[in-house]
């Protein structure tokens, strides 16, 4: 890792817990002094099963369709249990005995979201819930909200791992993590960093797939 301070933090929920590391850390829209190492929960079956299982007691999901969960930055895992959860008897909802795609976006020229023709039947006329490991510019849920609206789907909510967003493009935004959980966090534009004004190097290269030292 690129600090030596790691902390884990637990919820409710078994097998979930939030691994970050404190720093300076730069990704293509922001700098942090917090890296948030979601690997597991991506990757792990049972951390994967806890995040969705938080998500559903945070979200009210009696009164809302879910026809299709886009999956951004790698979360498929945790899309596919939580389409599991969200068709389980005990659930009771109006998704009980219904069928939910999992899916995932393929993005060109660099932030541009592309679904080929055989894809789009999963997002057109469909109620889409889109799914992403954190929510702090928004640049990529934003692309995401236009593109389903721009292939004839209809977005019904974000949902993440962590959020600093209660909102964003005009829809909720559910978390499992927020700020309130890293104590002094902060993420903002690179001309606004106070650890770049103080002469701090940066620790480490950061995006949804890890981290890269420098």
């Amino acid at each position: 890792m690129p600090t030596t301070s790691i902390t884990k933090i637990k919820t409710k929920q078994n097998n979930l817990f939030l691994r970050v590391a404190e720093g300076h850390f730069a990704s293509t829209h922001s700098h942090s002094n917090y890296y948030i190492d979601v690997a597991a929960q991506k990757s792990r079956l049972s951390e994967a099963k806890a995040v969705a299982k938080e998500l559903c007691s945070n979200s009210n999901y009696k009164v809302r369709i879910v026809d299709t969960i886009l999956c951004l930055d790698g979360t498929e895992v945790i899309g596919t249990c939580l389409a599991d959860e969200l068709t389980k008897n005990n659930w009771m909802n109006i998704n009980a005995h219904q069928t939910i795609y999992v899916v995932t976006p393929e993005i060109i020229g660099g932030s541009q979201i592309l679904f080929r023709d055989n894809i789009v039947p999963m997002i057109q006329g469909k109620h889409v819930l889109i799914l992403a490991v954190s929510v702090a510019s928004g640049a990529t849920v934003k692309a995401a909200v236009e593109a389903v609206k721009y292939y004839g789907g209809e977005p019904v909510g974000i949902e993440a791992i962590f959020s600093t967003e209660s909102e964003c493009s005009g829809y909720e935004v559910k978390s499992v993590f927020n700020p309130k959980d890293l104590q002094g966090y902060f993420s903002c534009p690179a001309h606004e960093c106070p650890l770049c004004k103080a002469g701090k190097k940066i620790d480490a290269l950061i995006n949804c797939h890890g981290f890269s030292k420098l």
